[in-house]
């Protein structure tokens, strides 16, 4: 049975209807739907979503994730950065995250589609803030560069655990180490481009091992964090070891903004793109802008 603390109050409303009908309409993805993602109805309902583009099937096979697993991901809608862009002018958006299922299947691994959405977005809106949310390309700098060089606000890779529950956790082809690379790499490619990471709690991690993956983040230069509570999608996935208080995300967030992080979202109910860092971020990035 699930703590009291983990109850969802739905918020189901009108906008959370047109957001629906609208990606419906259009053929898109959400990470929302298809991760089961505990925030959807919130963040919907406030006019938040995040994308999830080239197709709904992942190369990868993270013991974790609800996304539809395959060897070979589906074929890519050539439209999909128009769409996204109307998508955003549509509602008015001026924060939107882009992210992706892993494309190994793909010479270029979809960094190039990748980076046409994020040109599409900004030549149709060019005052909307984007993040993405990308896999590793396997560590390679050339998909990197193709990401940085369609000028993302955030680039975001989450490591998800602590060293030693990653090739529990994660797909074998996904390494600690190599995440870790990405994100500083990220960094040095475009100093300009603000990170962020993501950590779930709650699969059988130690204290020490997760203040060593903070630790290790801001040794990478990471400026946004986010830590949420590991929620199992269905009894074919990886189970909960355990339920973390409230009270511990708070300690945690304190503990991770004195290590230097720009802004922290952690509670159980946080993911990598959740609104609440998203309205921090984009504070943070107009005043850099200004």
């Amino acid at each position: 049975m699930l703590p009291e603390w983990l109850s969802i109050r739905p918020a189901s409303t009108e906008k959370y209807g047109s957001i629906k009908n609208t990606i419906t309409s259009l053929g898109l993805h959400t990470v929302c739907i298809e991760a089961h993602c505990p925030n959807m109805s919130e963040c919907w309902s406030g006019g938040t979503a995040t994308f999830m583009i080239l197709g709904d099937l992942c190369t990868r096979g993270c013991t974790f994730c609800a996304v539809r697993k395959s060897a070979k991901g589906a074929l890519i809608d050539p439209s999909e950065p128009e769409k996204l862009a109307k998508v955003v002018k549509e509602w008015g958006l001026d924060y939107i995250v882009i992210t992706s299922v892993a494309r190994d299947d793909l010479s270029d691994q979809g960094s190039s589609h990748f980076a046409d959405c994020v040109s599409e977005i900004k030549k149709v809106n060019p005052n909307t803030l984007v993040e993405v949310l990308i896999p590793d390309f396997r560590g390679d700098l050339d998909c990197l560069k193709n990401i940085s060089k369609s000028h993302p606000d955030v680039i975001g890779h989450n490591i998800e655990t602590v060293e030693r529950l990653t090739p529990y956790a994660r797909d074998r082809r996904a390494d600690y180490r190599q995440s870790l690379r990405v994100l500083s790499n990220s960094k040095a490619i475009d100093e300009k481009i603000y990170t962020k990471s993501a950590i779930m709690l709650g699969i059988g991690e130690k204290e020490e091992e997760v203040m060593t993956a903070m630790n290790d983040l801001r040794d990478a230069d990471v400026d946004f964090l986010a830590i949420g509570q590991y929620l199992r999608p269905s009894q074919h996935h990886i189970e909960v070891k355990e339920y973390i208080r409230p009270e511990r995300f708070a300690q945690l967030k304190d503990v991770a903004l004195r290590l230097g992080f720009k802004y922290v979202a952690a509670g159980p109910f946080v993911r990598s793109s959740y609104k609440a860092g998203e309205y921090f971020t984009k504070s943070i990035i107009s005043a850099s802008k200004a």
